[in-house]
């Protein structure tokens, strides 16, 4: 099996059996924290902030979308009885009056969430499961579903929520509203945002949802409700992919941004929904998605035990939100979903191609969220600037979320997570020296200039405040008593491993400080070399989820820097001897290549 491995997995030496094995030594480790019942899995560590209860429903309906991909790929085979043991947990956990009975729909919003996974499964096994419960268990589980009918679910991904559990209950004879899923289905598209992409609701909010949520049931709702999929739905997730392969470090690592992290693998989902649905190679989707597995499963995830625990590697609880509990990181059960494929898909047939970061070096723009992406083959690192994406909207004037507003993320760094923002900024720093925030900006075109070098911008008014009250799922929340300052311009030009970060004040003047990329010690080379006017820096030390001694360069104005001019630094993740050298008008690369600056820029004095 090795050796035929790696004659069809030349780069990651995963096959479907490795796959299949990681899914059975996570399910079998699940029924040790089981109840007798097994419709409750609690497994080991501090409650989450939705309670133990909601913890248990976790633990089991998340752990069964592993075991209902599980049997569906082997058409049934099921030789760890998972379908027998988890149809245990159903007949319980459904029963109103059964002491481990589930949590339900009306009672706690949590449920909303669980309950689609549980429908999602039914589906996909129904031959197996579904069609051999009892009557009287059939009729529990309708009951169970049924409060989402008529419900209220957030204006996000979970309007798919309601949608695939009502399309199963009209599947079974329950009751559902047919204008609760066209409703649904028409909220899901004003989702759409350029290139294939969809954001999580009305705001710049881009993350891995757009792709094991918003892509991922789509296609499934389709096979749930007997039709073929709509050919809009392929063509975006097809478009979507060629962006998402381009987002995968050569290491198998996914880009390190946007909320729910402890989800780890289930960032592979989106490669899978590609296979099953005949978009894309086959050996570049299962190539994505066995490095992205085979990455956490190399590195801590699962443990020793085989529990996936709150964190990225290993454990680390400063990456939950409030939300997270410990049965909450069995979401990544949904990046096992390759193995609702039979073993002679293509998918698993076809040898593995290269990641676009293996072939060579790579810049892309991807437009929906304003990133300028940038690949380099020689340390397989993928990174990102950022200047559209804030999980807000424009002018909203928040604080900044560390997952979504930094000016930059990548395959290899993990964002500081508390704090103002110090890692991948432009602060303007206050009279205390605290630093400023940019959620609400103004973002500019990006693109890419005829020498492959890329290009954006964003402007914002610097404000100075914390998160407001309520709880923390990742994003911005709205408070009081934000302080304003001037307004802050910010143009990037992104080549290779480096970046040219160009930035002017607008109104009072102030000191100004730019900070780097957050390396772990023993990662990429991180450094800032600043330009005239920037003679100050350091290098700031903090933890992340990646190294407990993570390093963040920075430089700054001395004192307050002089308002319109224009401030230039350069930016390095990875190898880079010599910097960029920039002057007046052009920057000419360390490959040689010469770009001019833009036309609004004008390093020797006032912008035009």
């Amino acid at each position: 099996m090795c050796f035929l491995g790696w004659v069809i997995s030349p780069y990651t030496g995963w096959t479907r059996e490795h796959w299949a094995a990681l899914a059975d030594r996570l399910l079998l480790a699940a029924r040790r924290h089981a109840s007798p019942s097994h419709a409750r899995v609690s497994f080991p560590g501090a409650p989450g902030g939705y309670g133990p209860d909601v913890d248990a429903l976790e633990g089991f309906a998340r752990t069964f979308l592993a075991a209902g991909f599980r049997v569906a790929g082997e058409a049934g085979h099921d030789p760890l009885g998972l379908m027998e043991w988890y149809a245990g947990g159903i007949a319980a956990g459904t029963d109103p009056h059964h002491p481990d009975r589930w949590v339900r729909l009306d009672e706690h919003g949590q449920a909303k969430v669980e309950a689609a996974s549980i429908a999602l499964v039914l589906h996909l096994t129904r031959p197996w499961l579904w069609d051999r419960l009892p009557p009287r268990v059939q009729e529990q589980v309708v009951d169970y579903l049924a409060p989402a009918v008529g419900a209220d679910y957030p204006p996000i991904n979970w309007v798919w929520f309601q949608i695939v559990v009502e399309q199963f209950l009209a599947s079974v004879g329950g009751p559902y509203a047919q204008e609760d899923i066209d409703a649904g289905l028409a909220l899901a598209e004003s989702f759409e945002r350029a290139d294939g992409w969809y954001a999580d609701g009305s705001e710049r909010a881009y993350d891995h949802y757009a792709g094991w949520a918003l892509h991922f049931y789509p296609l499934l709702w389709s096979e749930m409700a007997g039709r073929a999929p709509d050919p809009r739905y392929l063509a975006r997730l097809e478009r979507f992919l060629d962006d998402a392969v381009h987002l995968v470090g050569a290491d198998g690592s996914p880009l390190i941004q946007g909320r729910s992290l402890a989800y780890r693998f289930a960032a592979a989902t989106p490669f899978w929904v590609g296979a099953r649905a005949g978009v894309g190679s086959p050996g570049l989707l299962r190539r994505a998605a066995s490095g992205i597995v085979r990455h956490f499963a190399e590195r801590g995830a699962p443990d020793e035990d085989g529990l996936l625990t709150l964190g990225w590697h290993g454990p680390y609880r400063g990456i939950a939100q409030d939300y997270s509990g410990p049965g909450s990181p069995y979401w990544a059960a949904k990046g096992l979903f390759g193995l609702a494929l039979p073993a002679d898909h293509p998918v698993w047939t076809a040898v593995e191609e290269p990641l676009p970061v293996e072939t060579g070096d790579f810049t892309r723009v991807v437009r929906a969220p304003g990133w300028l992406v940038s690949g380099t083959r020689a340390d397989g690192v993928v990174r990102v600037v950022n200047h559209g994406t804030d999980h807000s909207h424009e002018g909203s004037d928040l604080a900044d979320a560390p997952l979504y507003a930094r000016l930059g993320y990548s395959t290899a760094t993990f964002p500081l997570l508390t704090g103002d923002p110090l890692d991948q900024s432009v602060a303007v720093l206050d009279e205390k020296g605290r630093a400023s925030h940019r959620t609400g900006f103004t973002a500019g075109p990006v693109r890419a200039l005829p020498s492959g070098t890329l290009t954006g911008s964003s402007r914002w008014r610097a404000h100075w405040g914390g998160q407001g009250p309520g709880p923390d799922h990742g994003y911005s929340r709205a408070g009081a008593g934000m302080r304003h300052g001037p307004e802050v311009e910010v143009v990037s030009l992104v080549r290779g491993a480096w970046e040219v970060r160009l930035t002017r004040l607008i109104g009072q003047p102030h000191r100004l400080r730019m900070g780097g990329w957050p390396s772990p010690e023993g990662g990429p080379a991180t450094r800032v070399h600043g330009g005239p006017g920037l003679s100050e820096a350091g290098t700031e030390v903090a933890a992340t989820p990646l190294g407990e001694r993570t390093l963040v360069p920075w430089c700054a104005t001395p004192g307050a820097a002089e308002p319109g001019r224009w401030y230039a630094a350069a930016l390095l993740l990875g190898d880079g001897d010599q910097p960029p050298v920039i002057d007046d008008r052009k920057v000419t690369w360390p490959d040689g290549t010469i770009d001019d600056l833009p036309e609004t820029v004008t390093l020797s004095g006032l912008s035009k």
